[in-house]
């Protein structure tokens, strides 16, 4: 089987929740054609660069999978069928990276530079 990692970004009018559900079916799809989902990770909803079909931002999504070919392209072929994903890219790699991508690591590295707030003065 070959490695890869799958960006989908899915229209912004949707919910987290749905865009969840989203990565949920992409999961069973791999899964139900012999492949592996090894990380799953939400980016939330960012600006997009430029518009796509009308939208200004999007919910992302990366996953990273160990799939036979067949299994990746029976899983564009229902995303591009969504009418909720704006664009997918699914890129093959010799080997997955399975520790916190850059965007999550910033995230949290920004989080814990944050100052506590305290109310009270």
């Amino acid at each position: 089987m070959a490695l890869y990692e799958h960006v989908v970004i899915s229209r912004q009018d949707i919910s987290p929740q749905q865009a969840e559900a989203l990565n949920d079916q992409i999961k069973s799809v791999i899964e139900e054609h012999g492949g592996a989902v090894a990380k799953i990770e939400y980016w939330g909803l960012r600006n997009l660069t430029f518009r796509i079909k009308k939208n200004r931002k999007g919910h992302y999504s990366l996953l990273a999978l160990d799939s036979p070919a067949p299994a990746v392209k029976e899983m564009e072929r229902q995303l591009s069928l969504n009418e909720d994903v704006l664009r997918f890219m699914t890129i093959r790699v010799d080997e997955l990276d399975l520790e916190l991508s850059p965007i999550l690591a910033r995230r949290d590295r920004e989080r814990e530079r944050e100052p506590r707030r305290d109310d009270s003065y």
